[in-house]
Parts: structure tokens; C-alpha cells; sequence
């Protein structure tokens, strides 16, 4: 799908032309030169970030850390929906941890790990149950940075895997701007988007955007199905002087959000006795669910240049989510060859949040070296209430499934009120020797949450403080060969009760640690978008919770290893051709088991290229596709089966655009576009998770198909 939201280029400026070789100091703000940048707000291409170093515009060639960008044109042209499908070709993914069913929620991990996720360098904070989890409306993102390995240093509490950014659409420097476009597909899909910005005032000092969207569509899963509206007003003061700020607003309401539903491992993952469960099979009850969530949110972010030399940037986000939720759902367990067992369950949660992030940054030249100074200090504090019930259902015959059964009332299960306190200080010097860059980043942390829980009458706390850093350093040759290596940690706040002399004393959870070691090599050819990268890692995640039997503490004795090696290629439309290329291989493993880390996949490839005729009776038309390989996966262990291996799968998906104007110049800024996911229909499971208590399976999205009509002014 390509709606040309957004994707939105200064006239006769192409991605070349804005590419960065990173092989000279102008690239930073108020370089070593001096000179004033040349800040291109209209398009950003792929080879430049600012998710490792805090810093607008940083070559990726010139960075000692794994990086991925995700531009808006490429999310358009593969037809991109949501957070999930958007990082799928990227090299480390396990990709859709809930498959194609609990799409309410963005779940992958990376490099074996869960990951956060940020908007507009602000963590998107979720519930300590995770019920009430933000969900970012994706057509209302400009881009989308990935960096993997652990990143305390900048970010505070982390994951071992990394962490991702998307950037909100804020207004731009063009005088008046637009589009419109409207969508259908499989699964009675339909998108309404418009997107509409400009000058506010006739010398540009106030500029605007609004973007909006009411969407929806059925589930894979019978009688469910998802309703979004969704509006993000922002203006910006002050145009192109020395200060500006940008007020951005959100409101998102989902009346509506399909199932959280999964399929029993036996009759999935292997045959049951009463053969396969169908793909669209619906274990839950359509007049018991309910998933409505109302987000909203206002953020401000302030940028004051005091020279060309040294910078402000300050910014801040409230944050308010409320979700309602209850389900019927199968434990995956059989009574009969046809016949699965149910429970429910059910949570009112709200979470309020006040995130705020200030740093300043200055260039500074001692003798040979530019240094790239900054410092910083960020704070948030969360709210979370949580109500929430659980009970009995009546039994489901999956080939005869009969709804609408009487369901007993859920009893009240628990009853939490959190709040969570960070406040870090962090500082960070690039040096710039010639083509020698290094990098070293320090940060401490000061950590503090509080839990009660009415229902049992419980409560508890914690109160730690953490220690994060990170070194690198990366050779930047004149032909474009870049080899670094890099150290970094992160660290995690976890909620339990710890002995380590079998009970007779405990103590609150210490944060577990995460530690990576990183050497890779980059390559950007001069003057050009296409890049590639390649690196090798160890991670090793210590003081990880280990339980001990049916007691009610845990030891901090668990570790967690993982050793990879990544492949990256991208080409960011170049010559009309954008090509996206990934492979890693990785085994992670939990000591404490002795076997993978559940969930956490040994690899994937991946490719997409798409190109656009220039010329000809088929100029304006682009083609392409992509293929998507999932190497398998742990799943845990049952009684049925000891030990789930989720097989591998490749799944095909495919894309087109028609730019009307090569037509006729009457249709200049229609565009047509269709993408597909999935293009086989291949059925596959997408992800297993067995225990004591449960054997699900989720399985992968069916074929999905969708057409967009746009028009953009």
C-alpha cells in the first residue's frame, strides 16, 4: 500500500541528493567547520539517525552500533499497518510473538529480548500487567529507528536486546501541504487518512499539521474484528530562527480491538485427534469480549540555539491510557478429541505518565579533536491502577463451536495501585580525531516503585540505582569502509522477593544487568544511499529471577547469553531502486534451563526490493516484492511435549504504485497502490508458548491483501 502520506519531497530533491557520506564533520550540527547545517526536513533518508547518539542527522556509517531505519516511504510502499509488521525485515526480529491474532499489541523480539518503544525520544510506558499498553497509529509516524544491543547509557532502563523509536509527523517547512487517502482490503479492511499542514502566519514563524484516521477491519478470527479513530494536531513556533517549539497533540480511541486469542498446540503446532483447528477457529465469546482503549497524550519539545556551537533541546509528554478488557479464552488443554477447556479473565486498567528529557549539546575543538558534548537529564513518573477478575467458561467443541454460552461472572482476582519513579543524569562525548571517531557515554539512575494490592493486603518496594555506560570506536576509511567495536550496558528494574539462604532471610529484586560486546564493519559507498553493514555480538543478562519450586521468593541467580551474527543491506531508493536486505543467526540461551530462551527465535532473512519504471509507456509504475524467512523457535516445555520447536516458515509478499501524473498532468498527486502479505496464503504458526498451565500456539497472518487511492498536494 502506498498512500503518499507524508512522503512528501521538496520539489526536485531526490534521496540521493540528501544522502550522507558521513565521511565530513558538516554532518553535525554546527560542525567543525563551523558552518550552519543545512537541515532537510521534507525526507530522511535511511542512512541517517539519531536513536544512538541523542544527535539529529547521524551518519549510520559513522555509528559503533547496530542501526536500523525504517523510512515512511518504505512503510508505504509495503503496505505497513502496524509497529509489528514494520520491523519484519529487520535483521534480529522475531517477528510476531502473538501471530496474526492479538494485534491490540506490537509483540517481536530482538536479539532474543523484548524491547521498548519510544515516540519523539520518549518511552511509551506501559501498565506493570501490560493490559494497558499504548498503541501508536503507525500512519501518523514519520519514520522508525531500531538500535540493538543494550543502551542504558542514553536511555536508562532497558532491554539487553535495544530499543526502537518512531517519530511523530510534524510540520514542515512547506508553505501549504497535504493528502488524502482511502483504503480497503481482505477482512473488509477500510482507512480513511488525511494529513494537512502548512504556514499558520504569512512569514512561516507558525506552522501547523493535523493528521486523522478512522479505521477498520474483521479479525483472522471469526467474529471479532478492530475500530481505531485516531486525530494528532501539532503546531510549531518560531519557523526557522534560533528557538522553536512544537506542541504536539494525540487522542486515540479504539471502541474495538479483535482477540488476544490463541489455539490449542495439540491440533496446531502437531495433529490432534480430531485433525487441524481451522485459522480463523474463535476460542473466545463475542458477547463476553471486550478490548476498548482511549489513549491521549500532549507533548512539547523546545530547541533553542545559543550559536552555532552549542544547543538546547527539552522535551515532555503526558500520557493517559484506560483499557477495558475481558475474554474468554483457551487454556489450550483437551478434555475430549474435540472438546478444549476455558477460562476468563478480565482487567480495568488506567496508566497516567509524565516523561521529560533535557540536554544540552555543544561542539567543542581541543587541538585535533572535535568533541560532540552533551549532556543530560530525564525524568518520568507513572501511575497505574489495575482491577482485575478472572473465573470459569464453559467448554468449546472446535469443530462445532457453539457461542453465546452462560458465562459465570468473574470474581474479583486483584486489585493493584503502582507508581514508578526514574530520575537519570547522563553525559556523553564523540570525539572526532580525523577518521578515528569514539564514543563514550555515562549515565547513574535512580530508581523507585511502590505496589499495593488490596486484595490480599500486600505491598512492596524498591529503591535502586544503576551505574550504565558505553565505549565504542569506529575507523572511518575514504572509501567508505567504517570498522568499529563497542561495550554498553542496560539494566532493568524487576518486581519479586529475593533470598539467597533459602528463605530464612529476603530482600526486594536487585535490576537485572545486561552487558554486550559488539564488532562489525559498515560500508557506504561514497555519495551514494546504498549501505551495508554487518556485526557480531555477545550478550550476556545477569541477576535475571530464578524460581524456587512452589516457594514465594526467587534467587538472582539466572543468566541469559546470546551470540549472534546480523547482515544489513539498504538502499534508499537509489536510481528508482530501494532495496531492503537482512540475515542474522543467533542462539540465546537461559542457563537456569539449560535450554533457549523461550520465545526467542535463532534467526531470520529477509529481502524486499521495489522499483519504479523512469521512463517509457510504463514510466510512474513501481513494482516489487519481498520474501520473509522465520528460523525456528523455542517454546517451552509441557506435559504433551517436552520440548516445542516452532518449525521455520518463509512467507512472500508483494507491492505496486502507479503515479497517475505520468498518465496525464491533470492526475498530478493521484497515486495508485496495492501491497499483499502473505501473497501464498502459507499456513504456519507464528509462535508457541507451553508451561505447566498452558499449551498455545498462535498462528501466522493469512494472505492480506489491500489497495490505496491517494491524493497529495
Amino acid at each position: 500500500m502506498v498512500l503518499a502520506l507524508a512522503v512528501l519531497e521538496p520539489a526536485g530533491l531526490s534521496c540521493a541528493a540528501v544522502a550522507e557520506t558521513g565521511h565530513d564533520s558538516t554532518h553535525r550540527p554546527g560542525g567543525g567547520r563551523g558552518e550552519r547545517p543545512l537541515m532537510v526536513h521534507g525526507h530522511r533518508t535511511s542512512t541517517t539517525a539519531s536513536i544512538a547518539t541523542k544527535t539529529e542527522n547521524h551518519p549510520v556509517v559513522n555509528t559503533a552500533q547496530s542501526v536500523t531505519v525504517i523510512t515512511r516511504n518504505e512503510m508505504d510502499v509495503r503496505g505497513v499497518l502496524s509497529l509489528s509488521q514494520a520491523v519484519r525485515y529487520v535483521a534480529g526480529i522475531t517477528q510476531d510473538q502473538r501471530g496474526a491474532t492479538a494485534t491490540r499489541y506490537d509483540m517481536f523480539a530482538l536479539r532474543g529480548f523484548p524491547v521498548p518503544a519510544y515516540l519523539d525520544g520518549l518511552k511509551l510506558e506501559a501498565s506493570p500487567t501490560g493490559y494497558a499498553t499504548p498503541q501508536i497509529d503507525m500512519f501518523r509516524v514519520d519514520r522508525v529507528e531500531v538500535l540493538k544491543g543494550p543502551s542504558s547509557a542514553l536511555y536508562g532502563q532497558s532491554s539487553p536486546g535495544g530499543l526502537l523509536e518512531m517519530s511523530s509527523k510534524l510540520p514542515q517547512e512547506t508553505r501549504s501541504y497535504g493528502s488524502i487517502a482511502a483504503t480497503g482490503g481482505s477482512f473488509d479492511l477500510y482507512r480513511v487518512d488525511a494529513d494537512v499542514g502548512g504556514w499558520a502566519t504569512d512569514n512561516g514563524k507558525i506552522r501547523y499539521r493535523i493528521y486523522g484516521t478512522a479505521n477498520g477491519s474483521h479479525s483472522q478470527l471469526s467474529q471479532t474484528g478492530s475500530r481505531r479513530f485516531s486525530i494528532s494536531p501539532a503546531v510549531t513556533f518560531g519557523g526557522d530562527g534560533p528557538t522553536t517549539l512544537t506542541l504536539l497533540g494525540n487522542y486515540q480511541y479504539d471502541p474495538t480491538n479483535a482477540s488476544y486469542g490463541s489455539v490449542p498446540l495439540i491440533g496446531s503446532l502437531v495433529k490432534g485427534p480430531s485433525g487441524w483447528i481451522a485459522r480463523d477457529f474463535y476460542d473466545g465469546d463475542k458477547a463476553f469480549e471486550e478490548y476498548r482503549r482511549k489513549q491521549g497524550s500532549f507533548t512539547y519539545i523546545l530547541t533553542h540555539h545559543f550559536s552555532h556551537a552549542w544547543e538546547l533541546v527539552s522535551r515532555a509528554r503526558y500520557d493517559d491510557i484506560k483499557t477495558d478488557y475481558e475474554s474468554v479464552y483457551t487454556t489450550g488443554k483437551w478434555l475430549s478429541p474435540t472438546t478444549v477447556q476455558r477460562a476468563t479473565f478480565g482487567s480495568d486498567e488506567q496508566l497516567r505518565r509524565v516523561a521529560m528529557d533535557t540536554q544540552l549539546l555543544g561542539h567543542v575543538q581541543t587541538g585535533p579533536v572535535h568533541h560532540t558534548l552533551m549532556v543530560g537529564v530525564d525524568y518520568d513518573y507513572t501511575h497505574a491502577t489495575e482491577l482485575a477478575r478472572k473465573g470459569t467458561a464453559p467448554s468449546l467443541d472446535v469443530l462445532h463451536p457453539v457461542y453465546d454460552g452462560a458465562i459465570p461472572v468473574p470474581s474479583l482476582a486483584s486489585d493493584y495501585n503502582t507508581r514508578q519513579q526514574q530520575i537519570g543524569v547522563y553525559a556523553q562525548d564523540e570525539m572526532q580525531i580525523g577518521s578515528l571517531y569514539l564514543t563514550g557515554s555515562l549515565r547513574n539512575d535512580w530508581y523507585s516503585a511502590r505496589q499495593q494490592e488490596y486484595v490480599a493486603n500486600t505491598s512492596n518496594s524498591q529503591h535502586p540505582s544503576q551505574i550504565s555506560f558505553r565505549v565504542a570506536g569506529l575507523y572511518h576509511f575514504s572509501f567508505g569502509l567504517a570498522p568499529y567495536i563497542s561495550y554498553s550496558t542496560s539494566f532493568q528494574p524487576q518486581a519479586g522477593i529475593v533470598s539467597e539462604n533459602g528463605g530464612r532471610t529476603t530482600h526486594q529484586a536487585d535490576p537485572s544487568v545486561g552487558r554486550q560486546l559488539e564488532g562489525g564493519v559498515k560500508y557506504q559507498i561514497p555519495g551514494t544511499s546504498v549501505l551495508l553493514s554487518a556485526a557480531g555480538f555477545h550478550i550476556e543478562q545477569s541477576n535475571v529471577l530464578v524460581s524456587v519450586g512452589d516457594a514465594v521468593y526467587s534467587t538472582e541467580s539466572g543468566r541469559v547469553r546470546a551470540d549472534g551474527f546480523e547482515f544489513e543491506a539498504h538502499m534508499d531508493v537509489h536510481r528508482n531502486l530501494m532495496v531492503t536486505a537482512a540475515f542474522s543467526a543467533q542462539h540465546v540461551h537461559d542457563d537456569s534451563t539449560g535450554k533457549a530462551l523461550v520465545q526467542s527465535g535463532r534467526g531470520n532473512a529477509s529481502l524486499f526490493a521495489f522499483y519504479t519504471v523512469p521512463s517509457g509507456r510504463l514510466k510512474g509504475v513501481g513494482f516489487g516484492g519481498g520474501l520473509r524467512y522465520e528460523a525456528s523457535a523455542y517454546g517451552g516445555s509441557t506435559a504433551s511435549i517436552k520440548d516445542i520447536r516452532i518449525p521455520s516458515y518463509v512467507v512472500f509478499d508483494g507491492a505496486l504504485r502507479y503515479d497517475l501524473s505520468a498518465a496525464s498532468a491533470a492526475l498530478r498527486g493521484w497515486t495508485l497502490s496495492a501491497s499483499v502479505r502473505n501473497l501464498f496464503d502459507k499456513r504456519y504458526i507464528a509462535s508457541c508458548y507451553g508451561s505447566a498451565y498452558s499449551e498455545w500456539c498462535w498462528y501466522g497472518e493469512r494472505r492480506n491483501a489491500q489497495a490505496t487511492v491517494a491524493y497529495s498536494w
